[in-house]
């Protein structure tokens, strides 16, 4: 029997059908940019950054963006400055994690890590599910943070394989969690700070109800993780990553409990220098919100640290020369995501290339006209839901977006604070859905699972979150949430 390569190797079969997806959705585009006209809007400068003028749309001479250059979008993305400062940054940032990964998973300091976190909950496995699961969403509606816990998705799908569950239950307590608590925005400085600061309303106001919002989109999360786990500890095959998750429960589920940290020094001082950077990580993440320069090398540098905490735990275990044979292996594992993610970034360069987003833009514009404050509300939160499929960033589309939907918002009579809630809401709910997210195919790259099984297991609670996020515009409508 061939001997198992460490670290996260993307199949062929997901890759394949991430690329079918991805290229379909480039094609279309492409498409788009023949059948809608070209149009413009004048940019302006607000406190140093660009924004869009919503008075000065124009209909233009569509560009000369040949067919094919739809092809070659993938890498002349790279070199636009979406490219230099968003796309590179994660294709290095994901290498990293991939090359760490790999070595910490042939030392064995994964599975020590994981032996110490079930013996502290002394096997209260839903109470540590919960735990986790509040953890990283307070991570994300407190600070913003999102893309830069993708590190540590290993560490909890290692520890869902060795509790029972599977690789969705691993995904669904850290990043999922994460992106849902992210969503919420109660303090999110990155969604709502930016947002209701191009409004014009005061930083981090109206929080009380998104609060409450959060403690329900959690309470929702937390039912509808903690089932699957029950479902997946009682019929393992009812899982939709059970053949593929077979090799991993192999690894993580059939070692007992054991001392290692306690008996081995040699691992208790691998632990402890891993433990070291994992702190170093969780300061990075914490100093984000209150150091806005950081934001820019906030993935480079998570990643630098962890390949330098994983190395490192891996050597000093004693893992010897098969640490680097290890970080090979991790980092050809993960190389094949490094395309996905130029295709991905793709789609926006097309859609812009091709002289088209200022006219959606335009037309949903027009569409606003005459509706109610109610449906108003649902249409920023459509239309930023259909935005996000091009352009993933959420600061990028506040830029784009506010400009244009506060004056609509004031003319239809939807306040400000509703306004900006819908739009935050599709920004972020939407992240771990589309193909086109960054973060998403990093993740699934980390993973056994196929973006087509993930989207399947998805949707049933993206579709209870979008109702409360219906229900809950639908009553700060009614209450004039606010009002600014």
């Amino acid at each position: 029997m061939a001997e198992q390569k460490s670290g996260a190797q993307i199949s062929t079969k997901a890759f394949i059908q991430a690329v079918v997806i991805i290229f379909i959705l480039m094609m279309v585009s492409g498409i788009l940019t023949r059948v809608i006209p070209a149009g413009q809007y004048a940019r302006i400068q607000l406190d140093g950054r660009e924004v869009i003028d919503p008075n000065s749309f124009q209909y233009v001479a569509r560009p000369d963006f040949q067919v094919w250059r739809w092809f070659t979008a993938p890498v002349e993305v790279l070199f636009t400055p979406d490219g230099l400062s968003k796309v590179i940054p994660i294709i290095v940032f994901i290498l990293l994690v991939g090359t760490a990964f790999g070595i910490m998973d042939r030392s064995g300091i994964l599975q020590a890590v994981i032996s110490a976190i079930v013996k502290t909950f002394g096997g209260r496995k839903y109470v540590l599910l919960l735990v986790v699961t509040f953890f990283f969403m307070a991570l994300g509606t407190f600070f913003g943070i999102f893309e830069e816990i993708i590190p540590l998705v290993p560490l909890m799908i290692g520890l869902a394989y060795y509790l029972g569950w599977d690789s969705l239950t691993g995904l669904g307590m850290s990043v999922l969690a994460t992106n849902v608590g992210f969503s919420t925005a109660v303090f999110n400085p990155f969604t709502i700070g930016i947002a209701q600061q191009l409004s014009g309303l005061p930083l981090y106001s109206g929080a009380g109800p998104r609060l409450v919002l959060f403690v329900i989109v959690y309470a929702i999360l937390a039912v509808f993780i903690s089932r699957y786990a029950h479902l997946i500890e009682r019929q393992p095959e009812a899982s939709p990553v059970y053949e593929e998750d077979k090799a991993g429960k192999a690894k993580y589920g059939q070692f007992a409990l054991d001392n290692s940290l306690d008996e081995n020094p040699r691992m208790r001082v691998a632990a402890i220098f891993l433990g070291v950077f994992l702190a170093l990580i969780l300061l990075v993440l914490v100093a984000l919100p209150l150091l806005p320069a950081l934001r820019d090398v906030a993935l480079p540098l998570t990643g630098l640290l962890f390949v330098i905490g994983g190395i490192g735990a891996g050597l000093l275990s004693g893992a010897g020369k098969n640490a680097w044979k290890a970080a090979w292996e991790g980092f050809l594992g993960i190389a094949p995501a490094v395309p996905l993610l130029m295709m991905a970034a793709s789609v926006k360069h097309i859609i812009a290339s091709g002289g088209i987003l200022d006219t959606i833009l335009h037309w949903a514009n027009n569409a606003f006209t005459g509706t109610s404050p109610f449906a108003a509300a649902l249409m920023i939160y459509a239309l930023t839901l259909v935005v996000e499929l091009f352009v993933t960033s959420g600061s990028a589309k506040a830029f784009l977006l506010i400009p244009i939907l506060m004056p609509l918002a004031d003319l239809v009579g939807v306040n400000r604070q509703i306004a900006v809630s819908a739009y935050t809401f599709g920004d972020g709910f939407s992240n771990l859905a589309y193909p086109t997210n960054a973060a998403l195919l990093i993740t699934l790259s980390l993973t056994v699972v196929s973006y087509p099984k993930w989207f399947k297991w998805l949707l049933k609670l993206w579709f209870w979150i979008i109702l409360v996020t219906v229900v809950f515009l639908g009553i700060m409508v009614a209450t004039n949430y606010g009002p600014f």
